[in-house]
């Protein structure tokens, strides 16, 4: 296994997030053993692991929707366990698996979702000129269903930014989009992290997204195996790239228990 590039920082109410030795277990599979990781202000993470690392175990845990075993999450300095509502309204998620419902127009969608965080007539105030930000002005009154599924997508990131959260998460939020739709989308919100200091944790398989990010953590068997910039990450791995790094570390050599699997994507 490969130490760490660079221990994450100690928490601090400064950072977005702070996560302190999350433990998750499902019986007698252990999906997280004792992961920590710290995001801040401005930050753009990607959480880099093959399918079954425990990526969107630890999504799970950071929406609300299980809670861990052991270990300390915080949200903008408050700790999240003990107070998941106001850590909640601080979080904006697009999930892997789509959750439009596309009977509904774009505008509806959104109507909705400020109705369910209490926004009124602000959020109803905010919808076009978000729209307009994720480049879907003038689709106010379009049917979802009628969306292609990088536009789709666009009005879920829409949905998730609406109540003005400080933390997105995005679980593989990319799967299933051709590529340009999936260069778009990284560049829209590599800006909102640019522009606005939104703090974004983006879970992901493919390389050539994790090499985009200002830090990258890999996740592994629900261990972590390094964390740091892509560059410092390549560097300790003794590897030319940082894909390359990312199979050294997660396929085992051949013959091995476990050999034969390709658990990494990298995309044109």
């Amino acid at each position: 296994m490969t130490s760490p590039a660079a221990n994450p920082p100690a928490a601090t109410p400064a950072n977005t997030l702070d996560v302190r030795d999350a433990v998750k277990s499902y019986g007698d599979v252990k999906a997280l053993q004792g992961v920590s990781l710290n995001i801040a202000p401005g930050q753009f993470m990607a959480l880099l692991g093959p399918n079954g690392a425990g990526k969107s175990t630890l999504f799970q845990l950071l929406s609300g929707l299980f809670v861990p075993d052991g270990g300390a999450i915080s949200i903008c300095g408050e700790d999240f366990l003990k107070k998941p509502t106001v850590g909640l309204a601080k979080i904006g998620v697009v999930f892997q698996q789509p959750t439009l419902d596309l009977d509904l127009s774009v505008t509806g969608n959104l109507r909705f979702h400020a109705a369910l965080h209490g926004l009124g007539r602000a959020g109803r105030e905010r919808i076009a000129p978000l729209l307009a930000q994720v480049g879907l002005g003038g689709s106010e009154d379009k049917i979802c269903r009628t969306l292609s599924g990088g536009n789709r997508r666009k009005v879920e990131l829409a949905r998730a930014l609406l109540h003005r959260p400080a933390l997105l998460l995005m679980d593989e939020a990319t799967v299933g989009l051709d590529p340009q739709s999936r260069t778009s989308l990284m560049a829209l919100v590599r800006g909102l992290c640019r522009d606005q200091g939104l703090s974004v944790l983006w879970a992901t398989h493919l390389v050539n997204e994790a090499e985009q990010a200002d830090r990258v953590y890999v996740l592994h068997r629900g261990k972590q195996l390094i964390e740091g910039t892509p560059a410092a990450v390549t560097a300790a791995s003794g590897c030319a790239t940082l894909e390359e790094a990312f199979l050294k570390m997660t396929v085992p050599p051949p013959g091995a228990p476990g050999a034969g699997g390709k658990p990494v994507e990298k995309t044109a």
